[in-house]
């Protein structure tokens, strides 16, 4: 896929002007970027993780799920090479099995990028494992005449 000229520090940039302090704080970082998907890291970090009873220790869905929401819009802008004001219609997420504390990779798959809505799908696992712990479809209006 031919490179838009969005870069990783473009990313990193855009996070730190467009999104709401406390989304910085979860450091999530983007990896790679191409027209058609993006790759991010959300490190480990003990304030994304559930404080007690059976789930003690693993990431929360909240986290998980602010996290596939911030990297949903910063793929897009990857593939179009500029951000685009956009807002979340629909954010779907089946959660799996449960997401151990450590460093966690999101890949964003983008089906379609049109005019006016952008859809995408979710892959969300421990960076050391084979399977997803969570899976979502994300669907974003863009904001822009």
């Amino acid at each position: 896929m031919p490179d838009t000229g969005f870069s990783i520090e473009d990313g990193i940039a855009l996070l730190a002007e467009a999104f709401a302090p406390w989304v910085l704080q979860q450091n999530l970082t983007p990896t790679a970027f191409s027209r058609t998907q993006a790759t991010f890291i959300l490190p480990a970090n003990d304030a994304h993780a559930l404080r007690g009873g059976p789930g003690a220790g693993i990431i929360c869905g909240q986290a998980i799920a602010a996290a596939a929401d911030t990297a949903t819009v910063i793929a897009l802008a990857g593939a179009n090479g500029r951000f685009r004001n956009c807002t979340t219609v629909n954010l779907a997420i089946n959660y799996l099995r449960p997401l151990p504390m450590g460093d966690t990779i999101i890949k964003v798959d983008i089906d379609s990028n049109g005019r006016k809505l952008a859809t995408c799908r979710l892959n969300i696992q421990s960076k050391d494992a084979l399977k997803p712990a969570a899976v979502a479809t994300a669907t974003f209006m863009y904001l822009d005449k």
